[in-house]
């Protein structure tokens, strides 16, 4: 195409002037980029509920938060990991499933195709450091530790401020990264809505318990006096 040149390829991120060098389009349809995330999404839950039920004393609130926590654990990893440390992904021309699952994503939110500095920050850390902290979550719930409720805590406050500057960090730039108003609420809206919502409750749920649990404790020292 005249005015173009031949290593810029068309792409369908906005802004449209995004310049992605040697971009390969997406090879695999939304509906199988999502079909796959979400039966391997289910396998892993299914397999972390059967676990939990071989420990002892194990609520069924507690084998959800374990499900989720694995999931959200292995997602960090697995998923966000390979965007951190794959910076040329849309540049493959036999593109792996995890490439295409971020060229797919971006569609909602063309910072990640375009390498934004404070997307790769928070998702580094999130991949690094909360990634191994949500699998030790779920350790913590089924061993019963000492350490779950507060530990639950740290990692949905961090999920809480990392998700706080992702939302913050695109409106301060124009809140103009989806390809349409369809990739905008289900991608960037709806789908990142989880990490707010869950962590928000598990945040005031262990806070209940260790407050419950400290009140316990003073009212047996004042019976012991």
């Amino acid at each position: 195409m005249a005015g173009v040149d031949a290593s810029e390829s068309i792409h369908p991120f906005i802004p449209k002037d995004l310049i992605l060098p040697d971009y390969v389009p997406i090879i695999l349809s939304q509906s199988t980029i999502l079909g796959v995330y979400g039966s391997a999404s289910l396998l892993v839950v299914f397999f972390v509920w059967i676990l939990a039920g071989r420990f002892p004393k194990i609520s069924k609130t507690d084998k959800i938060l374990m499900c989720w926590w694995v999931f959200t654990g292995l997602t960090h990893m697995i998923l966000e990991g390979y965007f951190v440390f794959t910076p040329e992904f849309y540049k493959q021309k036999n593109p792996t499933y995890l490439a295409e699952v971020w060229k797919e994503y971006s569609k909602g939110d063309s910072r990640y195709v375009g390498r934004d500095s404070a997307v790769i920050a928070v998702e580094g850390i999130t991949a690094v450091l909360e990634g191994p902290a949500c699998i030790l979550a779920a350790y913590a719930i089924a061993t019963r530790k000492s350490y779950s409720h507060l530990l639950q805590i740290a990692i949905a406050l961090g999920q809480l401020y990392g998700t706080a500057v992702y939302f913050i960090t695109s409106y301060l730039e124009g809140d103009n990264f989806a390809a349409s108003a369809y990739y905008y609420y289900f991608y960037y809206v709806i789908m990142n809505s989880f990490w707010v919502w869950i962590p928000s409750l598990i945040v005031i749920r262990s806070w209940k318990k260790i407050c419950a649990a400290v009140h316990a404790q003073e009212q047996k020292k004042t019976k012991t006096r």
